[in-house]
């Protein structure tokens, strides 16, 4: 028995229309990254007052020092607590002294990361000591 021409003109007005589906969630997606990308690249231009102080998401730490400020800061830390500290603790330091968001959990690591390098060069020319390791994190002294 031959398929009723209703039936073959349902199936490919249905293929057409699952086809028609597909393409607009694909269009979907593309505007829903094309939104994602203009609301980072807002966020990183935002100047309110409420959000001033807020990290940039994408800032590159190399900039955001003079020359020689990153270990004038830790030394001031260091100097200031009168004890050796480790690497986060002088990063919260800086961070506060710069007036940064101390909440950043990203941006306390990035400046840790961006602090061992300096402290490791500043160790190498004699102006501070490796005071040991404490939870396997470097505890660092002024020297003496």
């Amino acid at each position: 028995m031959a398929i009723p021409q209703v039936v073959n003109t349902l199936t490919a007005k249905r293929n057409e229309i699952e086809a028609h589906i597909t393409e607009l969630r694909r269009q979907l997606a593309v505007a829903e990254r094309d939104l994602s990308s203009i609301t980072a690249v807002l966020a990183l231009y935002d100047l309110s007052p409420t959000t001033q102080t807020r990290f940039p998401a994408y800032a590159h730490l190399n900039r955001m020092f003079a020359y020689g400020e990153m270990f004038g800061l830790c030394k001031a830390a260091l100097a200031e607590a009168g004890k050796p500290l480790t690497t986060r603790e002088i990063a919260l330091a800086v961070i506060r002294a710069k007036r940064w968001d101390e909440s950043d959990r990203m941006l306390r690591k990035a400046v840790a990361y961006r602090l061992i390098q300096s402290l490791v060069r500043a160790q190498a020319h004699g102006r501070i000591e490796d005071a040991g390791r404490d939870k396997n994190v470097r505890v660092w002294k002024m020297k003496d």
